[in-house]
């Protein structure tokens, strides 16, 4: 048994701690032996009034109990004042919890400035202030632990809470940053996303959703997070209903494009697949910017760019472009004027060199100038409309920088790099919004940065603002989406007289901001092809980002969560290689594994994801094993490159990755998961397979292969369990194949489990053939030696080759094997149409070896072929609701 998680002899300090998870934290930590300083400012939960009696209940009964603690009633503006309180009455602080928090909900376009003033000072200025002023103590003891509270709306976008999303996401960037500065002082910050019943929640969520939502299934990952044995620092997390999980950036590794004059806005669209390509140029999981020197060099080695066929321009759009002039603005606003814009060019400096070179190059009144401050959005806006009538289009670019070290801030410093970069971002979009919904178009491009994505030393303040800009945008996308008002941000790396601060001059003379702008433009288009994006990019490259989750831990809800148990689970709640991580872009998907975890019960089975798992399978392999999976699915002699080593195209057919998966899919224990199991009435209901690693290589290898538990799903009489296989290379660890496997178990329903398993995407959808005559068909007949031939590569059972066995089961003669089935019609496919990622099959009936296999193929889009195979001889369906993906820059589609 793990040793219990104890807090003596420290003092934790948990903001907003009178109610909901506050209250939670601190009578927790109270009850593990920790001092603890319950602040609240006793207002509601929109921030309203003040009282000390929240604060005061929460302390008696920690003392109550046995424990210490003390209240303090400060605002957390004055962050100040609680950490005094905790040093006077316990003499240091060790663990900090940014809990308080105040919602002020609602649409953007009714949004005043009240509402969103009041949110940041409360979310990010009282987080800021209260670490600032533990910071120097924390260093000073060489050891601090600091948790800062973000949330779904910040992760994901919530409409209605543009504000609040900013602030959220916002302290994702100030955590990410304090991870990077505190480490060598012992002191770690993490972030997390509770999903918890609190007096805000119940504002906005159903009583027996807020019942299941106990603050106790959050206490144990914070104070796993904060225990002095832990050196977990800058890390994101999820948790709600007994579900626990971790969040990266993930960033595609995009396109490169030639940086001279054909670098524009219509040569990206023409690429713009490869940009939000993920799947098949493998990601990249940064921690700060690409190396933009390297990608300049190769980008400058390439041939012209191509144009595609859509052209793209502004004409006579009214675009607004904050800070333009010079630098990235200034680049931003002369490509706008050339491809017809009209241009507003503000800035608080001198924008009128910008105006007169615009002006010279595309005709007097093309560009106005405007010398407001962004805050003052309102007059920024009336500038463009009192000339040129509306507003299309505003690109929030103006910037400051005051870069310090955190311990070295100064307030104003915060202040003014949230004032110019946030409130300016809002201040502006918020005057132009109401043109934009009365003309039912607007694009907004926003400015974020790396330091905000990763965070950054020395830029607590700027990190903080360019990610709470991601959030924010985020939100004002699904806000606007339906108005045909879209909103991207970008992450632009360029030389300025901002980057002139930091970097040397030679590098801010090579990174052009005209290696920027194009992407700036083609988002302010009639053609942008997205909405609520994050984009990197500089040199001629454009990369995407977005988040990667991994696929958790769900934690029984019927039993007590400790922070032993996360303890003992970190490896697999953490664990982003398992083959499962998710790629959550919404509130709604985002929440689907909690919902789902709340029927996740020790009791029983549940449909939440189980614990449970295989040991490792380990499967060697050589050339004569591939050629007898193929010979097993129907290659021919003649089809040298299926069964001749020497054939320059040898290869082995991409549904050999049920192979390897196959003894680790045996490794679970069903007679755990569901009563009355019996192994004779197993029937093998659907099976998907995800190639993950193309071509495996043909001269043999080593692979390892291991099983988990995804659900087990009660149909009444049957049990319906689904388990998925990793199969990886054994050296490297490069994933190779994913198995999904539906298993039936007859007589095995009826224990009160879910009926309704959760939507996995490919690997669970429907693929209903269109009602019209199939595209492609093929006519395969089988040998009656098929079924032979085929269990020689590793399915042994003897339904397929016995006929005592197959009398058993009511069968007049053995049956071929379901998986050589789906490996006859995907060799059709890949015969027809080339390499595939995936395929799935529902097992509908069996087929006898020597009957006549029709496989009907139906082009849906999208590189999608949906399937079904019969049997000829008895006008029998053997597989449906089957498809595949296509590989499609190597198909022959």
């Amino acid at each position: 048994m793990p040793h219990e998680l104890r807090f003596d002899g420290q003092t934790v300090v948990i903001t907003g701690a009178g109610g909901g998870l506050g209250r939670a934290y601190a009578l927790f930590f109270g009850s593990r032996g920790a001092n603890v300083v319950v602040n609240d400012l006793g207002s509601s939960s929109k921030g309203e009034g003040h009282s000390t009696k929240a604060a005061d209940v929460v302390v008696e009964e920690i003392k109550k109990a046995g424990g210490n603690a003390v209240s303090n009633y400060d605002s957390v503006e004055f962050g100040d004042r609680i950490i005094d309180t905790a040093i006077k009455a316990f003499g240091s602080v060790h663990v900090l919890i940014n809990n308080a928090g105040i919602l002020r909900d609602i649409s953007f376009k009714n949004m005043k400035d009240a509402d969103w003033d009041l949110i940041q000072l409360v979310h990010l200025k009282g987080a800021y202030t209260t670490t600032k002023a533990a910071w120097p103590v924390f260093r000073k003891q060489k050891f601090g632990r600091i948790i800062n509270t973000a949330s779904a709306a910040g992760l994901y976008g919530s409409f209605g809470q543009a504000n609040y999303s900013a602030a959220k996401l916002g302290l994702v960037g100030f955590t990410e940053t304090l991870a990077k500065e505190g480490a060598k002082y012992g002191i770690f910050a993490n972030v997390i996303a509770p999903m918890a019943a609190s007096r805000m929640t119940q504002t906005v969520m159903p009583e027996d959703l807020l019942s299941m939502l106990k603050p106790e299934w959050v206490i144990p990952l914070v104070a796993y997070l904060t225990h002095k044995d832990t050196e977990e620092t800058g890390g994101i997390y999820e948790a709600g209903a007994g579900f626990v999980s971790k969040l990266r950036w993930e960033r595609s590794n995009g396109a490169l494009f030639k940086t001279d004059d054909s670098f524009t806005p219509a040569s990206i669209l023409a690429r713009w697949s490869e940009i939000q390509d993920f799947e098949y140029n493998t990601p990249q999981y940064p921690t700060g910017p690409n190396d933009f020197m390297a990608l300049l060099e190769s980008a400058r080695e390439l041939p012209s760019n191509k144009q595609g066929n859509v052209a793209v321009d502004v004409k006579d759009k009214v675009v607004i472009v904050t800070g333009s002039g010079g630098g990235l603005g200034r680049a931003y606003a002369l490509l706008f004027a050339k491809l017809g814009a009209k241009l507003v060019i503000n800035d608080v400096g001198d924008p009128n060199g910008t105006v007169n070179e615009i002006n010279k190059l595309y005709g007097e009144g093309t560009a106005i100038s405007d010398r407001h401050s962004v805050e003052e959005g309102d007059a920024v806006v009336k500038t463009a409309v009192d000339h040129f009538g509306t507003v299309h289009v505003v690109v929030n670019n103006a910037g400051i920088l005051r870069d310090k070290s955190f311990a070295s801030m100064a307030d104003d410093q915060w202040d003014q790099v949230i004032a110019v970069h946030l409130r300016g971002t809002y201040k502006i979009t918020k005057a132009a919004w109401p043109y934009f919904l009365k003309q039912k178009f607007g694009r907004i491009v926003n400015t974020t940065s790396t330091s905000g994505i990763y965070g950054n030393f020395g830029q607590a303040n700027y990190a903080t603002a360019k990610c709470a800009i991601v959030g924010f945008t985020k939100t004002i996308a699904l806000e606007g989406k339906k108005y045909n008002i879209f909103a991207n941000a970008i992450a632009p790396n360029a030389g300025t007289n901002m980057t002139r601060t930091i970097l040397p001059e030679e590098i801010v003379q090579a990174f052009k901001p005209d290696y920027v702008a194009p992407l700036a433009v083609l988002l302010s288009s009639d053609k942008a092809p997205v909405t609520g994006e994050i984009f990197e990019t500089g040199s001629g490259w454009i990369g995407n980002t977005r988040w990667q989750r991994t696929s958790g831990v769900g934690f029984a809800v019927d039993k007590p969560l400790t922070p032993e148990a996360i303890q003992g689970n970190w490896a697999k709640i953490t664990d982003f290689s398992d083959g499962r991580a998710t790629h959550p872009k919404t509130t709604q998907e985002s929440m689907a594994a909690i919902l789902e975890n709340m029927s996740n019960k020790s009791s029983g089975p549940s449909s939440s994801s189980s614990e449970q798992t295989g040991p490792d399978f380990h499967f060697d392999y050589e050339t004569r094993d591939l050629i007898l999976y193929n010979l097993g699915i129907g290659a021919k002699a003649s089809e040298l490159k299926y069964v001749f080593e020497g054939a320059d195209d040898f290869t082995v057919l991409p549904t050999y990755g049920v192979v390897p998966y196959f003894g680790a899919s045996g490794s679970l224990d069903f007679s755990e998961l569901v009563p009355n199991f019996n192994p004779m009435m197993l029937l093998h209901g659907e099976q998907y397979l995800e190639i993950k690693s193309w071509p495996i290589p043909t001269s043999g290898g080593r692979l390892v292969s291991k099983a988990h538990l995804i659900e087990v799903l009660d149909k009444g009489k049957a049990a319906c369990v689904i388990t998925g296989t990793e199969t990886n290379d054994a050296e490297t660890g490069k994933p190779v194949f994913y198995n999904e496997s539906t298993i039936f178990l007859r007589g095995s329903g009826g224990f009160g489990g879910s009926s309704k398993g959760k939507d996995r995407g490919a690997a669970t959808a429907a693929n209903t053939p269109p009602k019209r005559a199939p595209d492609f068909v093929a006519v395969v007949k089988t040998t009656e030696d098929q079924a032979a031939i085929y269990r020689l590569s590793g399915d042994y059972n003897p339904l397929h080759i016995d006929p005592a066995f197959a009398a058993v089961g009511k069968f007049p003669k053995p049956i071929l094997h379901g998986l050589c089935t789906f490996g006859i019609s995907g060799k059709q496919i890949y015969d027809k149409f080339g390499m595939f990622k995936n395929i799935k099959v529902r097992f509908a009936g069996h087929v006898f070896p020597g009957e006549t296999l029709k496989v009907e193929m139906w082009k849906v889009g999208g590189g999608k072929i949906i399937f079904q195979t019969t049997v000829i001889e008895r006008n029998a369906v053997a597989i449906s609701s089957a498809a595949v993906e296509l590989v499609t820059d190597t198909s022959k589609l």
